[in-house]
């Protein structure tokens, strides 16, 4: 077994053995990919002030999102197609998540459905949903959840329309993947995964097929995504499916101030400050950048959250140093999925906590609690404000 010391030697081994359109998806962004680029590399702007004769002992990176107690604040964020990274991916990544303490987010376009992962764990999960057009399927997809034991819901904001994703187009993505001779060569030299894939009856979206109104298999989904997203998404919309759902309800997409304080009044539980890692709108700021601002403009009225471009436990700890109340990984706990399965997003997680406790201790601090701005030197144009 190969030493695991940081997320890039998973990713060097996901690339190894996953077919390249799924890489494709995961390790790409929309257009010129400038945002998908920045969402990592600004973390770089920011510096940490190492301090020393400070008590270490007892440190705990312990902490709570939207009131559930976890390991360290990091939760695994909704990633479409996990089973098409490894077999069967999203009940891998759920238990290993349950297992490490921290939590799992099902996506609505995953391979597993709702009733698969729930039969292989057993504590709540989160349960992630678009803003569709199709009410009656939004109202299944929300019983289902719930028959499952779902403890919150993730409202995806920012997909009213889709980015446009080039590698995608060009890989023709597709579960299961269409065989052509560029795939099918590329398939045949990951032969580890193909018979993985050999051996599990998932590998079609499984919350989707049988489920939406006309998509009975596989063939019949192209043309329901095409149509499924609703472009006439408002604030009213949102206030509506969260009334549906009736629970707790995180908002994933925000990006902007006046968006944050509009989803604090509307009564979200938790917020995330997201670009969809960079593969909606290229060109838009960092998700870290423009973290402060949000934290500063919602204050104490919902929990703030951020997503992309985590890929180290500094990562993390920046951007609690900013005011985030915990973190949502997505790429990095799928290149430990496709790289070594459940063991692999259990790497991830034992990778990314190992240097945020470490790190976390040569600040100065001994509890993920007490992290502060203090901790960070900001470069004073680093805020996503601009005149």
């Amino acid at each position: 077994m190969p030493v695991i010391t940081e997320i890039a030697d998973l990713k060097r081994l996901y690339r190894r053995r996953v077919p390249k359109m799924f890489y494709d998806y995961a390790e790409s962004g929309s257009w010129t990919e400038q945002t998908f680029r920045e969402n990592t590399s600004d973390f770089n702007d920011l510096r940490l002030r190492q301090r020393i004769a400070v008590d270490m002992s007892n440190r705990t990176t312990a902490s709570q999102m939207v009131g559930q107690d976890v390991t360290m604040p990091v939760a695994l964020a909704p990633v479409g197609l996990l089973g098409m990274q490894c077999a069967d991916g999203e009940i891998k990544a759920a238990k290993a998540a349950e297992k490490f303490g921290v939590p799992f987010t099902l996506s609505t376009m995953s391979i597993c459905s709702i009733e698969d992962v729930a039969e292989h764990t057993s504590k709540p999960f989160w349960f992630q949903v678009y803003t569709l057009k199709d009410d009656d399927y939004m109202q299944r997809l929300m019983e289902r959840a719930r028959a499952a034991n779902c403890s919150a819901l993730v409202i995806t904001v920012d997909l009213q329309i889709m980015g446009q994703r080039h590698k995608d187009i060009k890989n023709g993505l597709s579960a299961p993947p269409k065989l052509t001779p560029s795939s099918i060569v590329n398939m045949a030299t990951k032969v580890p995964w193909g018979l993985e894939m050999l051996q599990t009856q998932r590998r079609f979206f499984g919350n989707v097929v049988g489920h939406a109104s006309g998509v009975s298999d596989p063939a019949s989904l192209s043309s329901w995504i095409a149509e499924a997203f609703d472009p006439s998404l408002d604030w009213d919309r949102i206030r509506q499916l969260m009334d549906m759902w009736g629970g707790k309800v995180i908002l994933k997409g925000i990006l902007d101030v006046e968006d944050a304080e509009k989803a604090a009044e509307v009564g979200a539980d938790a917020i995330i400050v997201s670009n969809h890692g960079g593969r909606q709108l290229d060109g838009a700021l960092s998700s870290i950048r423009m973290l402060e601002p949000v934290v500063q403009a919602v204050g104490n009225k919902t929990e703030v959250w951020l997503d992309s471009g985590i890929r180290s436990g500094q990562d993390v700890l920046k951007a609690i140093a900013l005011g985030a109340k915990g973190v949502m990984i997505g790429r990095s706990f799928v290149y430990g999925l496709g790289a070594m399965g459940e063991q692999g997003v259990t790497e991830t997680l034992n990778v990314l906590q190992k240097e945020l406790d470490g790190s976390m201790a040569l600040c100065g601090r001994r509890d993920i609690a007490d992290v502060d701005r203090d901790i960070l030197l900001v470069p004073e144009d680093f805020s996503g404000r601009y005149a």
